[in-house]
């Protein structure tokens, strides 16, 4: 009955420590079986004892005699090993690297042969009795599996991730910036330049998280805003950027409920901004005069659609309507509907402006995006002899400039400190305390590392120009 036993045993330690990510969960497991090992042993020893006392003579001398012998043995293994030595002494030669052969050989001259065998735990667990074996396994097993399912507790509301989700993936250091959107799927890897992360472990964990690559890497795993959705998604045409998307929306102030029309679908950025800003109660109607572009479009609406209820458990408003029309002469589409606000990304906004203005409701506003200056002074040049009631309130663009906040770091690693004057020093000790003060006496006193800030070296220059149109009665 031991031998299965112990086959069992190892056949499972030697598939917890083939895992190099896991090497310090491991080893803290190795060291709950010795210390089981060592208590069991302690508990016969402690029995021999007792039954010295009542008088059991013979019976504790031979077990005594034993004890000994084995304490013996177990102390002739007792050796500092390395953490290479003490893997590779529990895995089969056939998977061991030429390097580690050549270690276990010289270990071999050292000790006369014998340290290879005594080092591996099937030797180690003949000196214990099979119901502490039994025992001794059973708790290991018990507290391996309750460390590798321990999920943080999550809120009212809240989620773990599932198959199916839009999640990032991000790594940040030194400047080298690591994005991706992926999908989570059932035996896919997430492969970056620092090595892989199964899917299937990425799946059950709360969002938020940071997970490890094949080579211990933190990678940060969070779900897909829109924003990200947005700049992360396949596209046709040049998309509306979510800085310039956002300002349109506030000019047209459009709100829940609200009917809108958009001209230039594209890719299907702004169609989905104004989705979510109309809500359910509301509705968009976007027009595309280009058939690919109109595609691209309706598919990334519905990606986002379907992963985002994965997500939240309830649908997003099914509120736009795709028309592959061009504006000029789609007056049939627009008969008997009145629109709160309208957004048009047009190459020449001025020639649908007569067509939009019957259907625009009175101090509507109309937001146009524009790629270059020479349409806005054909937008202004085309309203101006049209004569349409319009008041151009704003020509914008919206720059982003991203900043680089942290603490002041040396070129050895460990952060400046600042330290108080103080009178019996001149400057020059105070400049060299200064260098010199240890970081983990002041890392924790609030004001103690100064920071440096700095513009981005990579900033969003132009994008658009945003114009912004009221209608007027006359």
């Amino acid at each position: 009955m031991a031998v299965p036993f112990r086959l069992i045993l190892m056949h499972r330690l030697e598939a917890v420590c083939t895992s190099s990510q896991n090497y310090n969960r491991q080893r803290n497991i190795f060291v709950k079986l010795y210390k089981s090992i060592r208590d069991a042993r302690s508990f016969s020893t402690s029995s021999v004892r007792c039954n010295e006392d009542r008088g059991d003579s013979s019976d504790s001398s031979s077990l005594s005699a034993k004890l000994t012998s084995r304490q013996d043995l177990l102390f002739r293994r007792r050796r500092h090993l390395s953490p290479l030595e003490r893997i590779s002494s529990l895995l089969p030669q056939d998977t061991l690297s030429p390097e580690v052969m050549q270690l276990r050989e010289q270990n071999l001259q050292e000790q006369g042969g014998n340290a290879n065998q005594e080092s591996r735990p099937e030797t180690f667990m003949k000196d214990l009795d099979t119901d502490q074996a039994i025992d001794a396994a059973k708790e290991i097993n018990t507290s391996f599996h309750h460390e590798e399912k321990q999920v943080p507790p999550i809120l009212p509301g809240d989620s773990l991730l599932t198959f199916g989700e839009l999640l990032m993936a991000e790594y940040l250091k030194k400047r080298v910036e690591f994005r991706k959107m992926f999908q989570l799927q059932t035996g896919a890897r997430l492969c970056s330049s620092w090595g892989f992360i199964q899917h299937d472990d990425i799946a059950g964990q709360p969002a938020g998280s940071f997970l490890r690559t094949s080579r211990g890497v933190p990678i940060f795993i969070r779900r897909a805003s829109l924003e990200d959705y947005v700049l992360c998604m396949k596209r046709g045409p040049a998309i509306a950027y979510p800085k310039d998307a956002a300002t349109m929306l506030m000019m047209m102030d459009v709100t829940e409920g609200d009917d809108v029309l958009e001209s230039g679908s594209g890719s299907g950025a702004m169609s989905l901004f104004l989705s979510r800003a109309v809500g359910s109660k509301g509705s968009v109607l976007s027009l595309e005069v280009r058939e690919d572009h109109l595609r691209r479009a309706v598919l990334n609406y519905e990606h986002w659609r379907t992963t985002w209820s994965m997500r939240r458990g309830r649908e997003w408003p099914d509120n736009v309507r795709f028309h592959n029309a061009d504006l000029c002469t789609a007056s049939s589409l627009l008969a008997g509907r009145g629109f709160h606000a309208v957004a048009l990304d047009l190459i020449k906004p001025h020639l649908v402006l007569p067509t939009v203005l019957p259907h625009l409701h009175p101090g509507a506003v109309c937001a146009v995006y524009l790629a270059n200056i020479t349409q806005v002074v054909d937008l202004l040049e085309g309203v101006r002899c049209s004569a349409l009631p319009f008041l151009f309130e704003r020509i914008i663009e919206v720059p982003v400039r991203k900043w680089v906040v942290a603490p002041a770091v040396q070129k050895d690693g460990q952060y400046h400190t600042r330290t108080a004057p103080t009178p019996d020093k001149d400057q020059s000790q105070e400049d060299e305390t200064d260098r010199e003060t240890s970081t983990e006496d002041s890392s924790l006193t609030f004001g103690s590392i100064p920071y440096i800030a700095r513009p981005h070296p990579e900033q969003m220059s132009h994008t658009a120009f945003l114009v912004k149109l009221r209608k007027y009665v006359q």
